[in-house]
């Protein structure tokens, strides 16, 4: 094969040829040995029967006294309940699935083309380890580090890799790994990597794929040097495992040791050459979503040498899993709609595959509720509200408490409507839900990564609607905006402490050193970093009392929709303010209401 097409983003049908190569030798040798053994058993027969002899020999009779047969039967089951624990201990926990049980394969994953590139052309150079070694002279890559967010796909392009290689799988979990005999773990892993070098020196090739592998492969910064089973030792087991790929099998060993005994009374000169075995062709997937904690010395090139990040989908690829999965659950011809499911992509912002994939298993269980036997567009609505907000709960409120809290609600609403331009509403509600009275959500109306410092303060003021609705209309705020306040004082604070949007350009960011310290404990714990964080949340509230006074009319007729209905949904929300305004453009310059 041209060995400049192993980096193609295909898995290449002529790169097979280095495993199915080893693997038909692998079967001819097995044929050969049966062959063998069953030519001297044949013959063997064929002796007995030309010297007239009982093809079947007479065994011994062995005769045991009545008198011993139960202490010996008591014995046999104390032993057993003894040392089958003590054996079992120490073997590898994984489990093997052969390409024939993986119904995976690399075009069923979605929504991440460059990661699935990535791995194809590792997958390429290790289905051609024997081309790349010995015709470019390289060394076959022998483990990749999958790391990213729970749900991204991880050990969904494990199994696909094994089933597009056509080579067992073998699948453990790290935890697997642990025994409550002292040295087991470290048995249970020289035992994995055992039964992975002979899967792969009989099907030309095996993977091996380790979840969650921080739990065994944590740093040792701090934990000791020493040789006991603990964290160090643990660790140190798996580094010296990595390396052993080139261990020759238990057959190779012995006759290189019968050769080494012939050798010493051989001159120096006539030395008989021990035999050699190949390198186990192996590829370890490591998966897990603590990368940072890992050692260092797993993350060295020779061991994981190469790590590859599942991030969260973007929209385009949130389109593609979309599709794939809708394709597969039964649907009303309304999701089949391309409008309506770019909807459904710009929705997900945040989501991974699986949680796509829940979605809608959600979304089938709301259909079956209401007695249907395809999910629709208001199934997948209610199924996201459910996951993101939480379950509706029955509540009781007071008449003057209820009031409050649509009150409340509704200048959230009508700031954010304002001021948020670009900004989608999608759930507007004084329905109890978790530890929330109502709720407002809310989201970009495209994708964004980054923000302006504008955009930051329309999202403080947005959280300051609610308490300043509160005082223009009942000369008071209660206890409801706490959380609003939090949150607030979060974006402040990371805007003084971190993005340089303060009096001064110190980044407090530059003393947390990646240790998770409390950038907003750092910004308040200073004078005059608090100062300017409280600045910017009372020009906040000064703009968001003068734009409610001017607006009064929207959040009554929001307050009094909500007071009505209990829920407004997405349009329903624009609608009400439509009938008080008509069809005006209801975007205020902020510049404009300044104080």
């Amino acid at each position: 094969m041209e060995l400049s097409r192993l980096s193609q983003s295909t898995v290449l049908s002529d790169a097979l040829v280095d495993v199915a190569a080893t693997r038909e030798r692998t079967r001819r040798g097995r044929v050969a040995r049966i062959a063998a053994f069953l030519a001297v058993v044949a013959g063997w027969l064929w002796w007995r029967a030309l010297t007239n002899q009982a093809l079947r020999p007479d065994l011994p009779s062995v005769s045991i006294p009545p008198d011993y047969l139960f202490p010996l039967l008591l014995v046999l089951i104390l032993g057993g309940v003894i040392l089958v624990p003590m054996l079992g201990a120490g073997r590898s926990p994984h489990v093997t699935f052969h390409p024939s049980e993986i119904d995976t394969t690399i075009d069923d994953v979605k929504g991440i083309d460059t990661v699935r590139d990535e791995v194809v052309k590792t997958l390429n150079l290790f289905l051609a380890h024997k081309t790349f070694r010995d015709q470019m002279g390289g060394t076959p890559r022998r483990a990749i580090l999958f790391e990213g967010p729970p749900g991204t796909g991880k050990t969904y392009m494990a199994k696909a890799m094994a089933n597009e290689a056509g080579v067992p799988f073998l699948f453990v979990s790290s935890s697997a790994f642990q025994s409550m005999y002292y040295g087991q773990t470290n048995r249970k892993i020289r035992s994995y990597f055992k039964a992975l070098r002979k899967a792969a020196r009989k099907e030309g090739g095996a993977i091996g794929f380790i979840e969650e592998i921080d739990a065994i492969g944590a740093s040792r910064r701090g934990m000791g040097s020493g040789g006991g089973e603990g964290v160090s030792g643990v660790v140190n087991e798996l580094l010296i495992q990595l390396q052993s790929f080139d261990e020759p099998p238990f057959g190779t060993r012995f006759v290189n040791t019968f050769i080494d005994r012939l050798n010493r009374f051989v001159p120096s000169t006539r030395q008989i050459s021990k035999k050699r075995a190949g390198a186990a062709n192996i590829l370890v997937v490591g998966a897990t979503n603590r990368a940072a904690d890992l050692d260092p010395g797993l993350l060295r090139p020779g061991r994981f040498d190469r790590s590859v990040y599942f991030g969260l989908p973007g929209r385009p690829g949130r389109r593609e899993i979309i599709d794939f999965y809708l394709d597969r659950k039964a649907h009303a011809p309304e999701l089949d709609d391309p409008e309506r499911r770019d909807a459904l992509s710009a929705m997900t912002m945040g989501y991974s595959p699986v949680m796509i994939e829940h979605l809608f298993d959600e979304a089938l269980v709301w259909a079956l509720r209401r007695g249907g036997d395809a999910l629709n567009w208001d199934d997948v609505q209610q199924a996201k509200m459910t996951e993101e907000l939480g379950l509706t709960e029955q509540t009781v409120y007071t008449e003057a408490e209820r009031r409050t809290v649509a009150t409340h609600e509704a200048g959230h609403a009508t700031v954010a409507h304002l001021v948020g331009a670009g900004r989608k509403l999608e759930v507007l509600s004084i329905i109890k839900r978790r530890d929330s009275l109502g709720l407002l959500a809310h989201s970009d109306e495209e994708e964004r990564f980054t923000q302006t410092r504008s955009e930051i303060e329309a999202r403080i003021d947005i959280a300051f609607g609610g308490m300043v609705a509160e005082e223009l209309w009942f000369g008071e705020s209660g206890s409801g905006p706490s959380g609003d306040l939090t949150g607030a004082t979060k974006a402040a604070a990371t805007m003084v402490g971190a993005l340089g949007m303060g009096d001064r350009l110190i980044s407090f960011e530059a003393a947390n050193m990646g240790n998770g310290a409390d950038l907003v404990a750092k910004v308040l714990a200073l004078d005059s970093a608090r100062d300017a964080t409280e600045e910017i949340l009372q020009a906040s509230k000064a703009r968001v009392d003068e734009l409610l006074d001017q607006n009064r009319d929207i959040v009554e007729a929001l307050r009094d929709a909500l007071l009505d209905r209990e829920e407004l949904i997405g349009t329903e929300i624009v609608d009400v303010i439509r009938r008080v305004r008509g069809s005006e453009q209801l975007v205020i310059n902020l510049t404009e209401v300044a104080p």
